[in-house]
């Protein structure tokens, strides 16, 4: 690749900067003075080294060196700079994944900061962010009495852990035990950067630091011993507060808000501490005036109200509009507004994202079944009355792997428009008047309308009904479930159903037909569904840390032990057949394939190995099932209530033998789909 002479300056001036670091220039000392003495060895005459000879190293010779003790490696790992196309590139570091700097901190709550300078970029300022502790968790005081002093924390008790978003970091704390006073000790690395161009090699001051409005993104979830976890808490932290203090230090206490119905109750505080580096070690570091900072912050917090205040004029006139053409459009879901896990009013455009998965998810198709292996969970209101509604952010959905139909919607449509579909989230009801959302794409051609569903993953082909047709015309049968359809949005366009009747079989999808689809102006949901300091809907995706064979061969191994000690307790005999359980892999993985594509594959084949299997005159009974987790115990017990399952476990006869088969398929995040196959071959007695 050929770069200009300024990008050629641009990055020995990089390298200069890095050869600066004392670390570096120790262990390039180190790594000569080692081969030295090395060639020395060898040349020794045995005259107790009195007479040596003299090593002449050539250019070549240090290089090979250098390159052998992976210095080059470790210097140009962190060379960043622009490629005059406006896109960031940087050499990656081979072999090593792009994980999380995670710091513990020594019981006394503090961090020796000149110990991180090594490991950080000489370029750039980051930003230390440590948790040095939590108190008043009230509603976890009765945890603490079952945790001993020192004790190890192997899952048995309900935890803590939290989650941080950052400017597309994240990173995650290790489990705490839950307790009133939780001891989170743990500091992430974040870097800090200003995304204009032509500064790579300069390091930014304190006033180009606060052009950076995002604010971090902190969740914290309480997983109980089961697997099963649950949002506690959503808030967005200020952190340039620290660019006024000399030494770059800011401590704080976080009030951390509860979720939902809950939004305005504390559930706990923690304790926190920011560090800028490099800040008080830099002599060019000038810290802001409070004056300025306030200032900042002030000027922004009251551009953003202006525009919230302009938008909700511009939708209440929207929506009047609207109610003028008919009188039953009244009773359509035009949803505009929806609230978000903190109990903030958010315009229903700005959930979604254009979200690009990079390698972690291969089509459309594997990000609607990634969607569905995140589990569905309504909140329930307190008392009766109708549902709790709750559109929560990209990040909190994710760190709890688990939400409402309408968060599952939003991800869906997020992805599909990253795979470059035109896709928008609809909202309607189905069944007997139940709300719903879900996802449709729209092809080139008006008539071209899929529909998926973000709860199972199916895909639905539309062939609209033409209600004046006569009779005689054969009309399409259309087998999805949706009954109506008030408004369809994504992140940039807002669309109201203007048409005679809101049925979905009947509704044509020409998003371009005014008076079939009132639009809202794309100016106005620009200038309110785009980032602001305490919503970035844009999170990158993660893969999955399980390993999934070891997974498999675990949950495997458990569930032979939970049917032997059935079978142990109704009096049978358990021998398990290897040939026969390796046999139904084929199977579990035909199961999956058809989830992801909606096609059919291998079954021809899995037949003709089991009649191969099965001696003449025995019978077969196989029963497949999946699950959303990965606990032997509790997908025993599901299944064991389905009288097949129960039938296959339970199996009397003659030469019966057992056979059970585990499969786990792996998704960004911790998703993860389960499928298990109990399965036994038998004499039948008459």
């Amino acid at each position: 690749m050929s770069l200009p002479t300024e990008k050629m300056a641009e990055i020995k001036q990089l390298i200069h900067n890095r050869l600066q670091q004392l670390d570096i220039q120790r262990r390039i000392r180190t790594i000569l003075e080692s081969g030295d003495h090395d060639e020395n060895d060898h040349d020794d005459n045995g005259d107790n080294g009195n007479r040596r000879k003299t090593a002449i190293l050539t250019k070549k010779d240090v290089l090979n060196r250098l390159k052998d003790g992976g210095i080059i490696e470790s210097v140009l790992a962190d060379i960043e700079y622009d490629d005059g196309t406006g896109r960031k590139t940087r050499r990656p570091r081979q072999g090593h994944a792009s994980l999380p700097t995670i710091h513990t901190i020594p019981p006394d709550g503090e961090v020796a900061l000149s110990s991180l300078q090594a490991q950080l970029n000489p370029s750039r300022r980051h930003l230390h962010f440590q948790l040095v502790g939590g108190r008043a968790f009230l509603d976890f005081m009765s945890e603490k009495e079952n945790l001993l002093p020192g004790s190890v924390h192997h899952g048995r008790q309900p935890h803590f852990q939290l989650f941080l978003h950052f400017r597309r970091q994240r990173f995650r704390s290790n489990p705490v035990p839950c307790a009133c006073e939780p001891d989170f000790r743990e500091g992430f690395l974040l870097e800090l950067h200003p995304d204009g161009r032509g500064d790579l090699a300069r390091m930014a001051d304190s006033r180009s630091l606060l052009s950076i409005a995002d604010k971090l993104h902190v969740t914290l979830v309480r997983i109980d011993p089961h697997g099963e976890t649950t949002l506690l808490s959503s808030q967005h932290i200020e952190w340039r507060h620290v660019l006024g203090d000399t030494n770059g230090h800011f401590a704080k206490s976080v009030e951390l808000f509860g979720v939902g119905e809950e939004s305005k109750v504390i559930v706990g505080v923690l304790d926190i501490r920011l560090d800028l580096i490099p800040a008080g070690q830099d002599s060019s570091w000038i810290p802001l005036a409070g004056d300025v900072l306030e200032a900042q912050l002030d000027l922004e917090r009251s551009r953003r109200a202006e525009i919230e205040r302009r938008f909700l004029l511009y939708a209440k006139h929207y929506w009047r509009e609207f109610l003028q053409m008919r009188d039953e459009h009244k009773d359509r879901l035009v949803k505009i507004f929806a609230q978000d896990e903190k109990g903030v009013h958010r315009c229903v455009c700005s959930f979604v994202c254009p979200l690009k998965a990079g390698r972690l998810l291969d089509s459309p198709q594997h990000a609607a079944r990634f969607v569905t292996a995140l589990g569905l969970q309504r909140s329930q209101p307190v008392g009766g009355g109708v549902r709790a509604e709750i559109w929560s952010s990209l990040f909190a959905f994710l760190a709890v792997n688990q939400g409402e139909c309408e968060s599952h919607a939003v991800l869906l449509c997020s992805l599909l428009l990253g795979f470059g579909l035109d896709a928008y989230v609809c909202v309607g009801t189905k069944g007997r008047g139940t709300s719903h959302t879900w996802v449709v794409t729209l092809g080139a051609a008006p008539e071209t309308v899929t529909f998926w569903e973000p709860t199972s993953g199916q895909r639905y082909i539309h062939q609209r009904v033409n209600p004046e047709d006569p009779p005689s015309v054969t009309q399409p049968m259309n087998k999805y479930p949706y009954k109506t359809i008030g408004s369809l949005f994504n992140h940039r366009s807002f669309y109201a159903n203007c048409q005679p009747l809101d049925i979905v079989e009947v509704c044509s999808f020409d998003l371009s037909d005014e008076s079939r689809w009132k639009a809202m102006s794309e100016e106005a949901i620009k200038s309110i569904s785009g980032p602001s300091p305490d919503w970035i809907q844009c999170v990158p995706l993660c893969s999955n840390p399980v390993d999934w064979i070891l997974s498999s061969n675990e949950i495997e191994r458990e569930l032979r032990g939970l049917i032997t000690e059935h079978r142990q307790h109704l009096g049978l005999v358990t021998v398990w057949d290897d040939e026969l359980s390796y046999m139904l892999t084929p199977a579990l993985a035909s199961y999956e394939m058809e989830r992801v594509t909606g096609a059919q594959f291998g079954n021809d084949e899995f037949q003709q190995a089991i009649r191969r299997a099965v001696p003449d005159g025995q019978s077969f009974k196989g029963f497949p099932i999946q699950f959303l987790h990965r606990s032997a115990k509790k997908a025993f017990v599901t299944a064991i209530r389905n009288d097949i399952c129960d039938g296959i476990v339970s199996c009397r006869g003659d030469q019966v033998q057992m056979a059970v088969r585990v499969r786990v398929f792996t998704y960004p995040e911790n998703a993860c789909v389960t499928w298990i196959m109990f399965a036994c071959k038998y004499k039948a007695i008459v």
